[in-house]
C-alpha cells in the first residue's frame, strides 16, 4: 500500500511540473522569432514554426496576433525589413480572413501598406493575390 501511494504522489508531482515548464517554454520559443523575420531567413523560420506546431500544437495564426516586433505584426515587420522570402511565406500560410482582418492598431494589412507607401513591395502582391 505505501509503494502506491509514494508511486502516485511521484507520478502527479512528474505531470505538475511538466505542465508548468510547458507554458513557460512557449514564450522563449518564440522569443527570437522578431529577429529570424527581420534577417529574412526564410529556413529558420519553417524550422521554428514546425517546432511550434509539433511542441504545442499550434499554427501561425494562432500565435500571429500575440507577437509584435516594435510595435509591428510579424508581416508588416516583413515589409518593413524588405524580408521578402519570410513575408511571402507567412502570408500563404495565414487563412485569408485574418490576413483581411484589422490589426492590433484598427487598420487592415492593404489599409496599413497604402498609407506607408509600399505597394510596390513584393510581399503586397503575394497579399493582393490571396484576397
Amino acid at each position: 500500500m505505501l509503494k502506491v501511494v509514494k508511486s502516485s504522489l511521484v507520478i502527479a508531482f512528474a505531470s505538475l511540473s511538466v505542465t508548468g515548464i510547458a507554458n513557460a517554454d512557449i514564450n522563449a520559443d518564440l522569443a527570437n522569432i522578431c529577429t529570424i523575420v527581420q534577417a529574412d531567413d526564410k529556413g529558420e523560420l519553417r524550422k521554428k514554426m514546425r517546432s511550434v506546431q509539433s511542441d504545442y500544437r499550434l499554427k501561425l495564426n494562432d500565435y500571429y496576433s500575440g507577437i509584435s516586433c516594435s510595435g509591428n505584426s510579424l508581416i508588416r515587420t516583413a515589409i518593413l525589413s524588405n524580408a521578402v522570402e519570410v513575408g511571402t511565406l507567412m502570408v500563404k500560410k495565414m487563412p485569408k480572413s485574418d490576413l483581411a482582418a484589422p490589426e492590433k492598431d484598427g487598420k487592415t494589412l492593404q489599409a496599413w501598406i497604402t498609407e506607408q507607401g509600399l505597394q510596390d513591395n513584393p510581399i503586397n502582391a503575394v497579399l493582393l493575390d490571396r484576397m
